[in-house]
């Protein structure tokens, strides 16, 4: 059998039987290594220089900013967001996407986005007597927000598979789907508010929401000094986050002084734990992409989807459904680990940008955070809420349906992920 469908098959049936990812990669490498009669010191060479590059340094970085935020400047940003949109019928439904989009332009993880802000969000929801299933749809599909509003982890990971291309193009190219998604969700919560009447709150005068953006503009100017320092070229993706560490941290001690040592110490921790995985699946990436590169079963699947067309067009929609299928079964960032060895040689042949193609890829994937089985950010509002999980998916299917035409313009509409790079070069 092929060494590198070996390292694959390996993956899916350990992961499936609870094995952590980074644990199924490893051991699926080092079989098929044996199976192929290739030297086991491969392993550690590969493994090194998987974890070795400057890029990778913005993701233990983000993850500590996300943690510290969510633990201190969130409720700032939920607090703008409903001097904005409190007036509305169903706004704290929109208030949750806002917040989501917000916290998602720091954290850059769906599931933190999902902790913090469903955290929030969902008892206020139902405190307001909206249905606990769509409060936790909502919840969950906002999530999803947090990986593709830069800056995202999971655009870093694809950034490291393909070694030529900018994380910070990466990140400006996912600018625009991400905001046209949070734009129709939005629009998708006021429609759904004004139809089932749901409460609204008095509507903030002019000095009230003086007051909540003067007392919240230390939380807003963090996402706001982030994207622009990226888009700007002031700093690099890893500069950046290094700044909304630093930042996070003058905020948090020094002008909220809403976190203890203690407090922190946990945030470290929970950090460490997140980092040292996602590094790990990295490292281990370079062995498995060595094994299956050198196996030729990329070559083989070209040959396969050049059997079944030539149009590019055709192609494009098979990725999607290969990975709106995969993403409901695998977590995002073993998916691109996987998934983007075998797919490169595709994308040469049928002239795909890969800037596009990993903002569709991720773009695919991040739907799945809301799709079961695996649907981690559903499962975890859904508990939040305490509703009944078939209900709550029968209320995500309309904002999943929302993604899914979203996901649509970004493949066939090439200027949503190209034109804001090309007006910084």
């Amino acid at each position: 059998m092929n060494p590198g469908l070996i390292v694959i098959i390996c993956l899916l049936v350990l992961s499936f039987l609870g094995l952590p990812i980074y644990l199924a990669l490893g051991i699926g490498a080092l079989i098929s290594l044996n199976i192929a009669d290739m030297p086991l010191i491969v392993l550690p060479q590969k493994l090194f220089g998987g974890m070795n590059s400057a890029s990778l340094l913005a993701i233990p970085l983000f993850i500590l900013a996300g943690n510290i935020m969510s633990r201190t400047i969130t409720k700032k940003l939920v607090d703008v967001a409903n001097a904005v949109f409190g007036q509305v019928r169903g706004s704290l439904a929109v208030v949750t996407v806002a917040a989501s989009a917000l916290f998602g332009a720091i954290s850059g993880s769906g599931v933190a986005t999902a902790s913090a802000i469903g955290g929030m969000m969902i008892p206020a929801m139902k405190g307001d007597d909206y249905p606990d299933h769509f409060a936790a749809a909502v919840s969950g599909m906002a999530a999803c927000l947090g990986p593709i509003i830069p800056p995202s982890i999971t655009l870093i990971v694809y950034a490291n598979c393909v070694t030529n291309l900018s994380v910070s193009k990466l990140f400006i190219g996912s600018a625009l789907p991400g905001i046209v998604l949070a734009a129709s969700l939005i629009i998708y919560c006021m429609i759904y508010g004004k139809r089932h009447k749901l409460p609204s709150h008095k509507r903030m005068g002019g000095k009230e929401v003086l007051k909540t953006f003067k007392a919240s503009i230390w939380a807003l100017l963090m996402p706001v000094i982030i994207l622009g320092g990226i888009f700007g070229g002031i700093f690099t993706a890893s500069e950046s986050a290094a700044v909304a560490v630093a930042y996070a941290l003058i905020v948090s001690f020094f002008i909220y002084r809403d976190m203890s040592l203690k407090e922190f110490y946990e945030v470290l921790v929970d950090s460490a734990l997140g980092s040292t995985t996602i590094l790990m699946l990295m490292g281990l990436s370079k062995v498995t992409s060595y094994v299956v590169t050198t196996s030729g079963l990329p070559q083989q699947i070209l040959t396969l989807f050049r059997s079944i067309t030539d149009s590019k067009i055709v192609i494009l929609l098979l990725l999607n459904v290969l990975f709106l299928v995969i993403g409901m079964l695998m977590e995002a960032n073993a998916a691109i680990v996987m998934m983007t060895p075998l797919l490169l040689p595709l994308l040469t042949a049928y002239g795909i940008d890969p800037l596009t193609f990993g903002i569709m890829m991720s773009f695919n994937l991040c739907i799945g955070l809301v799709t079961p089985p695996v649907g981690m950010c559903l499962l975890m509002t859904n508990q939040t809420a305490g509703a009944n999980f078939i209900k709550t998916l029968k209320s995500a299917l309309p904002l999943i349906a929302i993604g899914v035409v979203v996901l649509l313009l970004v493949t066939y509409a090439p200027f949503m992920t190209t034109w804001l790079p090309s007006l910084i070069d």
